[in-house]
């Protein structure tokens, strides 16, 4: 992604990432949260299946941890730990001990409580790329690394790199309990969107998000954000005619009229209705008035496609 556009932008995000500046922004940012939602910006019903219960937790503005526990040994997992605050509440309401922190990424509003935990629960382990710098990091992962929690929490991490330079995805894998998978996304992927490419290229976000195409449909998402609505009304922009889209955010509109949770989805879902999962599809990219060049192979049209995509939704979030 270019740099030369609003550089005060870059510097501000060069000293939320890499400066003592950015955990005291952050600081202020879970105040805040906390004094205007007391009790979380969405309201959120755990999700049970055949035993493992995944809680998400509303966290600052419109951030969403997961715990994640196998009710059979009360061991739980935490993704994305931002403000530590409602997480370890959770677990003492939940009677779970904490095992692990699984985090996608630096970025303050996904790893901002990582420490914090750690220190509470002495045993706990955090887990996540190292090229990311991850506060509290104890155990770095690569691409498709597993980690096994007890008997029936199995994780496979995914490097997927775009958002920064060390973004990680987390699946839980299904079989194991006799159900669906459930992917934590971060800020790879959400409810009919995706994250930002602040330290990579379309061609390397394209890659990571054909990560997540890859898997199985029936997958359920568990994005970063609630962003749902949003992203719903971006992609009418750009596919009007979605059906799919469309009954979706009728939907969407009406939890969030309520101030309930809009996840998790399932990737089934997300490829109908998706446009950043969509790069291949000649009607949106005629949509974009893009063609794709004599000389241009497949994977860099698509690249394309997404860098125009994002570009436009970048315009869409600003104005």
């Amino acid at each position: 992604m270019a740099r030369t556009e609003k550089p005060l932008f870059w510097i501000a995000y060069s000293l939320y990432t890499r400066t003592k500046l950015g955990y005291i922004f952050h600081k202020r940012q879970m105040k805040k949260a906390r004094e205007r939602y007391p009790t979380g910006h969405s309201r959120t019903q755990p999700t049970i299946i055949n035993g493992i219960k995944i809680i998400p937790v509303p966290i600052l503005l419109d951030n969403y941890s997961y715990v994640v526990i196998d009710t059979a040994s009360n061991s739980a997992v935490v993704v994305d730990p931002a403000d530590p605050q409602p997480v370890q509440a959770c677990l003492e309401e939940e009677g779970a001990a904490l095992q692990a922190v699984l985090c996608t990424h630096k970025h303050w509003d996904h790893s901002g409580g990582n420490r914090a935990l750690k220190r509470r629960y002495s045993s706990c382990r955090v887990y996540g790329n190292a090229m990311d710098n991850i506060p509290g990091l104890t155990h770095p992962l690569s691409d498709k690394d597993t980690i096994d929690f007890g008997t029936r929490l199995h994780f496979k991490a995914f490097f997927t790199p775009g958002h920064t330079v060390g973004h990680m995805i987390y699946l839980l894998d299904g079989r194991v309990i006799g159900g669906p998978s459930s992917l934590f996304s971060g800020d790879l992927v959400f409810l009919s969107g995706c994250g930002r490419m602040f330290e990579g290229n379309a061609s390397t976000m394209l890659s990571s998000l054909d990560t997540v195409g890859s898997l199985n449909d029936e997958t359920l998402l568990w994005p970063g954000h609630e962003y749902a609505e949003d992203n719903l009304l971006f992609a009418a922009e750009v596919e009007p005619c979605n059906v799919v889209r469309e009954q979706k955010l009728q939907w969407v509109q009406q939890q969030r009229s309520q101030r309930l949770c809009t996840c998790p989805s399932t990737l089934a879902e997300e490829k109908q209705y998706n446009p950043f999962l969509r790069s291949h599809s000649h009607d949106l990219q005629g949509a974009l008035g893009l063609e794709q060049k004599q000389d241009e192979d497949w994977t860099s049209y698509r690249a394309r496609v997404l860098e125009e995509l994002r570009r436009r939704k970048d315009i869409f979030k600003d104005r």
